[in-house]
């Protein structure tokens, strides 16, 4: 087993609960940790036996242009759902950061996992 990483990720979608944050889209930062076997590409050296993660980046920021969701929960679900359902990945751990949303904070985040059943 191993694990890939993408940090930072920008996303822009539209996300809030405050009828001001429905006006325009939100830049959201997504921090994504893929369980996957690299067994295979370990060995080969070839893109076509692990997770591409350019390919899972693309998919998140997909997600993100379609979706319209009040609650970063929400919005982790469904990306988790997504790269799951794309990705031969066994488990999928997602950070998301919500930057400037208060006044007396730099950020707000939640973090969620999620295993292929």
């Amino acid at each position: 087993m191993g694990k890939i990483y993408i940090t930072g990720l920008e996303v822009d979608t539209l996300i809030g609960v405050y009828d001001w944050e429905r006006e325009r889209t939100t830049q959201l930062l997504l921090d994504v940790t893929l369980d996957v076997d690299l067994q295979a590409a370990m060995q080969s050296d070839d893109v076509a036996d692990t997770v591409d993660y350019a390919k899972v980046a693309e998919c998140i920021v997909q997600v993100g242009k379609e979706s319209t969701f009040e609650l970063l929960e929400a919005f982790g679900s469904k990306v988790m759902n997504s790269v799951l359902e794309s990705f031969v990945a066994n488990g999928i751990t997602l950070k998301i950061v919500k930057p400037n949303i208060l006044p007396n904070a730099r950020t707000v985040a939640v973090e969620m996992s999620k295993e292929r059943v």
